[in-house]
Formats: C-alpha cells, sequence, structure tokens
C-alpha cells in the first residue's frame, strides 16, 4: 500500500501574508495559522492550547492570498506536510515543517468593501517544485515562537 501525506485545517491568520517571487518569477505566499484546541480536565478546569502552523502557497493562488487575506481571518487549508533545512545566522542547520497548500478557502464574510473572486484555484503540484521552496531563505520573523 502506498503512504498518504494530507493536511487539513481551519484557523485563523496570525498575520499577513507576505509575497515574494522565485528567482524564475513564481508566486509563493507565506503565512501563519493558528488553530485552536480545547478541552475541560479532571478537575473542571478549561484548557486552552494554540498551535501555529507556516502555510506556504503557490502559483496564481498565491497571489489571491495575498489579496484577501488578512490577520485574523478565518480560513480553510488543506494540503501536506513538508520539511526543509537552512542554515541560521549563526551557522546552525535547522528544520521547519510547512504545510504546502494545495486550497484555500476563505471562510466568514469578505472584509468590508472587498469582494472575493469567483473563483479560486486550486494549486497544481508542479506549482511547488521542492528545488524553489529549499532555495528561499528563512528569516528569525518566519519562525512565529
Amino acid at each position: 500500500m502506498g503512504s498518504v501525506n494530507k493536511v487539513i485545517l481551519v484557523g485563523n491568520l496570525g498575520r499577513d501574508p507576505e509575497l515574494r517571487y522565485t528567482q524564475d518569477r513564481k508566486p509563493v505566499v507565506n503565512f501563519s495559522l493558528a488553530t485552536q484546541e480545547v478541552w475541560t480536565g479532571k478537575d473542571g478546569q478549561r484548557t486552552e492550547r494554540t498551535e501555529w502552523h507556516s502555510i506556504v502557497v503557490w502559483g496564481k493562488l498565491a497571489e489571491i492570498c495575498k489579496d484577501y487575506l488578512t490577520t485574523g481571518r478565518q480560513i480553510y487549508v488543506e494540503g501536506r506536510l513538508a520539511t526543509r533545512s537552512y542554515t541560521d545566522k549563526s551557522g546552525q542547520k535547522r528544520y521547519k515543517t510547512e504545510i504546502i497548500a494545495s486550497q484555500v478557502v476563505f471562510l466568514g464574510p469578505a472584509p468590508q468593501g472587498q469582494e472575493l473572486p469567483k473563483t479560486i484555484p486550486q494549486m497544481e503540484e508542479k506549482e511547488s517544485p521542492i528545488e524553489d521552496i529549499n532555495d528561499m531563505p528563512i528569516d528569525d520573523d518566519d519562525i512565529p515562537f
């Protein structure tokens, strides 16, 4: 049997999307997404935990995300996990796990005065080449914690 690498998240944007272009002029956007887990412990105390996810979107979908998403907006993201390595400013090898989004659905109403596009394209697999994402620098600001 084959393997499956699929992630589905519903959460809120932690920061506005940041649009960049690769050397080949392929658009790519990065943003953080917060999901929350709430439970009640044996002592009756309500506990809440926020998990932060790094999201990467490629192609036309990346440009649409940049144009229509803002901090706090609730979205649905579907994609796959990918881990890449990089060397930080101090020369240490680091790893970052990201969700490479293939689908982004805007939930809730559009911000006032903003009309969402009628159709939102899904990203095709060929739009997210691993070699391009591995060449992108990572700043300490890219890490949400």
